[in-house]
């Protein structure tokens, strides 16, 4: 059974990640309550130093990583913030860091990982393509693979978890969305660690259904991935440590479309004047779906990025995205 960080592991995950930037805010957006017609709380991870939740988690790995001093180099892969994350920490411990991503990625996500310094190598269609061409390369080069999904990856981002659920104490509900799975399931080891309340509700696009399908069946299964919009969440082949955590901790998964998620980006520029990626909007899109249900109930949702390319957020602004 895979034990999930204690307390103390989080505050001490903290303490590395505050050494390079401050909490991030949580906001009650007046016109997000309205819409929604209940109370609602903004967890604004796109206000961290590369625009999303994973510098944290990269940040706190690299912090145990550099204590093996035959680590000589590493390599990963990525739609993105996870490359972003690595290539930081890389970066900032002087080791050399090769990214793969699969060809079509986002421009400006590409290159803002080339910014961190690091190599950046285009291989297949799609993440899982990318990830298993990562791990080739990583036995023929005697290369460190950093995986997606990890002990310390997940510590590091509870680190955010564990800022909402302070602040507002008294949450009765949280969307968060599943890339791999490091961002639920570090919201799961916050609450237990505060023994709070709140009720976790995972969130996969539609179009990228391998959690919400592994979730259902009690056993991980792959899935192809159509999004367009949601690479964030472009996941075809769960990680069941992850899935074990959800198993356990998570009350259901939510799936929205590509429409929904479109929907919720403009929303959110709308109505709060955030940009946000297309993970980063599914919480929301995630709520709108479930409004019904909310009604007199107070709700968190994780605006997890806002690493969106400027092209498609000026047609998601002028609802021609597709």
């Amino acid at each position: 059974m895979k034990m999930l960080p204690s307390l103390n592991d989080i505050e001490s995950a903290a303490r590395v990640v505050y050494a390079v930037m401050p909490p991030t805010p949580q906001y009650c957006w007046p016109l997000l309550c309205e819409r929604l017609g209940t109370e609602v709380w903004v967890k604004h991870e796109n206000h961290t130093p590369l625009g999303a939740f994973k510098i944290r988690g990269g940040l706190v790995y690299f912090d145990a990583l550099v204590r093996d001093r035959s680590v000589q180099g590493v390599i990963t892969a990525t739609r993105g913030n996870h490359g972003q994350s690595v290539g930081f920490a890389a970066r900032r411990h002087g080791i050399p860091a090769k990214i793969v991503v699969p060809f079509g990625n986002s421009v400006e996500k590409n290159a803002a990982m080339r910014a961190q310094g690091v190599e950046l190598i285009e291989h297949g269609e799609e993440f899982q393509t990318a990830r298993e061409h990562a791990e080739k390369l990583a036995r023929e080069l005697s290369l460190h693979m950093v995986p997606s999904f990890h002990d310390k990856l997940m510590t590091g981002v509870a680190t955010y978890s564990l800022e909402f659920l302070r602040a507002v104490p008294d949450l009765d509900v949280v969307y968060v969305p599943i890339g791999m799975g490091s961002g639920l399931c570090g919201m799961v080891a916050a609450r237990e660690a505060l023994g709070r309340k709140v009720e976790i509700i995972g969130v996969v696009s539609a179009q990228a259904r391998a959690y919400a399908e592994s979730f259902a069946n009690r056993r991980p299964l792959e899935t192809p991935v159509t999004t367009r919009l949601a690479d964030g969440m472009a996941c075809r082949s769960p990680d069941p440590q992850a899935l074990e955590i959800m198993w356990r901790h998570v009350a259901r998964m939510v799936e929205v479309t590509d429409d929904d998620v479109a929907q919720a980006m403009g929303m959110l520029f709308e109505r709060t004047h955030n940009v946000a990626e297309g993970a980063g909007a599914a919480s929301l899109a995630a709520a709108l779906q479930e409004r019904s249900r909310l009604a007199g109930r107070k709700v968190g949702i994780v605006l997890s990025g806002g690493n969106v390319d400027r092209n498609v957020f000026g047609a998601v602004l002028n609802e021609s995205w597709e």
